[in-house]
């Protein structure tokens, strides 16, 4: 299986390649290209209409601005698609890519994680895969083991510190 991030422009890039460190990081195939809904919506039509054929399982898209990209692809494909809202140099804080994403019409659903939230896009992506993985879901139970030991570290440092104030 394998999880295709796909970005409307190359200087979303920063934010996407979050979502493919952590994909990487629980061993999880993926590949990583542009298509812009305005610019190549030729481009953005083979890709949504076909990425299942390639064996693709899950997209993720991010997009800045109008950020049409993610609804496009999920109006197109039968494919899970999570849309990652991209702060853009032309954004209005980012709330416009936030509502393009999140404001999708019934029968069409974008499942949408928080603005610049690529990682938090490749761990859905990887949890939606897990269903039927067995081995990737305990790669994800240990990740989130990792995610409390951290704090409960941190907890512990504060409270040595606190001690020997």
């Amino acid at each position: 299986m394998l999880v295709s991030i796909i970005m409307g422009s190359d200087s979303d890039l920063p934010v996407m390649q979050q979502a493919a460190d952590i994909l990487a990081q629980l061993g999880i195939a993926y590949e990583m290209t542009i298509v812009s809904a305005h610019r190549t919506p030729e481009r953005l039509f083979r890709f949504a209409r076909q990425a299942h054929e390639r064996g693709v399982a899950v997209v993720v898209a991010g997009a800045g601005g109008a950020a049409h990209l993610p609804g496009m692809v999920a109006s197109l494909s039968p494919l899970p698609v999570i849309g990652v809202p991209i702060k853009s140099s032309n954004s209005i804080d980012g709330w416009d890519s936030v509502l393009s994403i999140l404001q999708m019409p019934a029968g069409v659903p974008v499942a949408t994680v928080a603005l610049n939230g690529a990682k938090n896009a490749g761990i859905l992506a990887a949890q939606i895969l897990s269903v039927s993985d067995t081995e990737l879901q305990n790669r994800l139970i240990a990740y989130k083991q990792q995610l409390s030991d951290e704090v409960m570290r941190k907890v512990a440092l504060w409270q040595e510190k606190a001690e020997n104030s």
